[in-house]
């Protein structure tokens, strides 16, 4: 019996208009940015908890939050401003400065401490307002700005303590508990600067992911000329961003100030790449257009682990760098290859 020529153009025609099988909640999971910055951390929980007994020991745990968030805090700004496209190498002097002003218009009774707190942030304001100022209507690399800046940031610190750290004080007011408070669960001992990460990480992912102003930093990290094209204002959004990132630095300089009591002018020295690192390691693309906080989040904690667990199991702590190295080349390099899975439909 001959088929009906025209049911069998109609059978063939349904097979090609049939969907493409769409790829499962797996696949998407495992195809995120997220994805391999998470098994990394696993990974790393797993080895140190076998090596070292006392790893994840409270106490140690403890220790570890206490002075993760400062960093966290600097990563977070840095992710929205990568994002965009631009980076930011004086977050580290910033980081240094910002608790010099403010301890310096403490203890020479200038001003209360509550006072000196928001001029130091004013001061990081001004520093983030002209690093975008700078590299959006001059057109400087940021590069070469925040270099400068980072440099000007570093030598006014040095130059109001002629080098020498802050003397040691005492002052315990609203402002440092409400900054560094510290409360106990059992033995757990939780700083309130872990909580204040965990809001700002919040925030700022919602910022990100599900507002407008997060569409117009991925758009300005994308392709800045379409985005302007769109209506983007890409110079006040970057401007925006570069405050930010000085701001959130600033903060978590004062935040590590009170919680060591000294202020040190060459403290957060070499932060920047630190910083940097654990952004790209989390999956933010270097050159913008993608961000991810829950990617920055667990870059954190890949770096403060390692420096904390290559201690707990008796590597020298200057081996450091070469940990920071190796990760950043593997990460990278898994990051291409799920990027080109992904564009490849595999």
């Amino acid at each position: 019996m001959v088929a009906n020529p025209s049911q069998a153009k109609f059978d063939k025609a349904k097979r090609d208009s049939a969907p493409i099988d769409s790829p499962s909640t797996l696949q998407r999971f495992i195809g995120r940015r997220e994805f391999g910055p998470l098994v990394l951390l696993i990974v790393e929980i797993v080895v140190f908890s076998v090596l070292s007994t006392t790893f994840m020991s409270t106490g140690n745990i403890s220790n570890l939050l206490a002075f993760t968030p400062e960093m966290g805090m600097m990563a977070l700004g840095m992710t929205m401003l990568i994002t965009s496209g631009e980076f930011d190498l004086s977050v580290g002097s910033v980081f240094g400065l910002a608790p010099i002003i403010m301890w310096t218009l403490f203890n020479q009774e200038v001003m209360p401490l509550e006072l000196a707190f928001f001029v130091a942030l004013g001061f990081a304001v001004l520093i983030g307002f002209f690093n975008g100022w700078f590299v959006t209507k001059l057109k400087i690399p940021s590069f070469l700005v925040t270099l400068g800046m980072m440099m000007v940031a570093r030598g006014t610190a040095l130059y109001i303590t002629d080098g020498f750290p802050q003397r040691t004080w005492r002052a315990e007011t609203a402002l440092t508990e409400i900054i560094v408070g510290d409360f106990y669960i059992g033995d757990f001992r939780v700083y309130a600067s872990l909580l204040w990460f965990i809001l700002f990480a919040v925030v700022l992912g919602f910022l990100l992911t599900q507002s407008r102003f997060g569409n117009w930093i991925q758009a300005a990290g994308g392709n800045s000329s379409a985005a302007h094209a769109r209506g983007v204002r890409v110079n006040r959004t970057k401007i925006m961003l570069f405050i930010l990132t000085a701001v959130m630095a600033a903060y978590a300089g004062i935040t590590s100030s009170i919680r060591v009591s000294a202020a040190n002018p060459n403290s957060g020295t070499g932060y920047e790449l630190e910083v940097i690192a654990m952004v790209v390691i989390g999956g933010t693309a270097l050159m913008g257009g993608y961000g991810t906080i829950i990617g920055t989040i667990l870059g954190v904690f890949i770096l403060r682990m390692m420096r904390n667990g290559i201690v707990m199991i008796g590597i020298p702590g200057l081996a450091y760098n070469i940990f920071i190295g190796a990760i950043i080349l593997g990460m990278m390099a898994l990051h291409s290859w799920l990027e080109r899975r992904h564009h490849s439909g595999t």
